[in-house]
């Protein structure tokens, strides 16, 4: 098998002045907002899909499966394919792809249709998000590595902070057919941020599938991947479910399903800078805490969340400690390979965006089966598998890219 060609540098990358990198920083954490958002938007909308589409809320879920799905499959599939075109006009064509699937979303007339929408938002977030994770030492000054990668993942806690709170006002002001409809519009407007913002990024690795597949026999990313797996696994096992669980548990009303998913995301942006900061002196010691508030706060949901208050309280916290395990496994994965970036961030959003899928599906089976609070109970216990491999793995020394 063709081993992944080493790093050519970024010497045919031409100088750029701090500002403007920046700029183009900024331009990329918008896209992965926009992915992001598309992809989570039917968390705060599962009830009047289902009751539009005519099927059950689980089944509803599995427009997050399918699209975790493809985006598992295609990034590390995809990547490849690249080959030696730009960066950036591959990220430009790949935003295209996620407009055209929230587009269809918003027209669909049954669920079949709905579905195959979700598979093109899936291939055009997995692609953008594979590419994304890391552009940063690409686009600023060595110094600013560390935090031009979190404001790129800042994208993916903001949305949850305005994109799928934003979705879930706007089905419940209009009709969650806007929600998706606003989503293939914003898609549109990021695609012309990246093409005027980002300068020329030719490929600068031969990447190989063979070779993307060889990194699992590297201990450190071995151990990330799985760490990724469970924690998202977890995490969306209960996420998906979240507007239920709080309307069954903690007795909130629709009205304030929107206000509280906005504290949880407002948390998770406060989140993802602190565990940026942390993981970029030990990536280990971050996600040691970041599995220990998130087991701890997914399992006394059920117990202490019997009220709006207390269920808003424990949102929070979830927030704030989910909201850093993106920069983190990421700032891990790059630090245990950083001579093939693209390769192992394709296996990072492979990974995480295939624990997407199993992390719906397996909470859509628990709810229909035993419940909503069934699914904190298995959310949380996957968080604890989570921060036994991450104390008994191998990582790296430091999370220096």
């Amino acid at each position: 098998m063709a081993q992944i060609g080493e790093s050519a540098g970024t010497s045919g990358v031409p100088e750029r002045s701090a500002a403007r990198g920046r700029l183009g920083v900024a331009a990329v954490a918008g896209a992965t907002f926009t992915v992001v958002t598309s992809e989570m938007l039917p968390v705060g909308l599962l009830t009047p899909i289902g009751a539009a589409l005519k099927v059950t809320e689980g089944t509803a879920g599995l427009t997050l499966t399918v699209t975790g799905l493809v985006g598992a499959v295609s990034a590390p599939l995809l990547t490849p394919l690249w080959g030696r075109f730009d960066r950036r006009t591959v990220l430009c064509a790949l935003m295209a792809v996620l407009a055209v699937g929230n587009l269809l979303a918003a027209r669909s007339p049954r669920f079949a249709v709905m579905v195959a929408a979700r598979v093109l938002v899936g291939v055009g977030m997995g692609g953008v998000w594979a590419i994304a994770a890391g552009l940063a030492v690409r686009l600023v000054p060595p110094r600013s590595v560390g935090s031009a990668t979190s404001l790129i993942f800042s994208g993916i806690a903001v949305a949850s902070v305005l994109g799928v709170p934003a979705g879930t006002y706007l089905g419940e002001l209009a009709d969650w057919r806007a929600a998706f409809l606003a989503a293939g519009g914003l898609a549109l407007v990021v695609l012309v941020a990246l093409a005027v913002l980002l300068p020329p990024l030719p490929a600068e690795q031969d990447v190989r599938l063979g070779g993307v597949l060889r990194l699992f026999g590297e201990p450190r990313v071995r151990t990330g991947l799985g760490v990724v797996a469970l924690l998202v696994t977890g995490h969306f096992a209960a996420y998906t479910y979240v507007r239920p669980a709080l309307e069954e548990v903690s007795g909130v009303s629709a009205g304030m399903i929107g206000t509280l998913l906005l504290m949880y995301g407002v948390a998770g942006v406060a989140g993802n800078f602190a565990a940026g900061a942390g993981a970029g002196r030990s990536p280990r010691f971050t996600l040691l805490v970041i599995s220990s508030v998130l087991a701890a706060t997914v399992l006394l949901v059920p117990v202490l969340g019997g009220s709006a208050l207390t269920a808003g309280v424990l949102l929070a916290v979830w927030g704030l400690s989910y909201g850093g395990v993106s920069v983190s496994t990421q700032t891990w994965l790059l630090a245990s390979a950083p001579r093939t970036r693209e390769a192992v961030s394709s296996l990072f959003v492979g990974v995480f965006n295939g624990a997407i899928a199993l992390g719906a599906l397996a909470g859509g089976l628990a709810a229909d089966a035993a419940g909503v609070g069934a699914v904190m109970w298995l959310g949380g216990g996957l968080a604890v598998a989570a921060l036994a491999l991450t104390a008994l793995g191998k990582a790296p020394a430091s999370g220096r890219l």
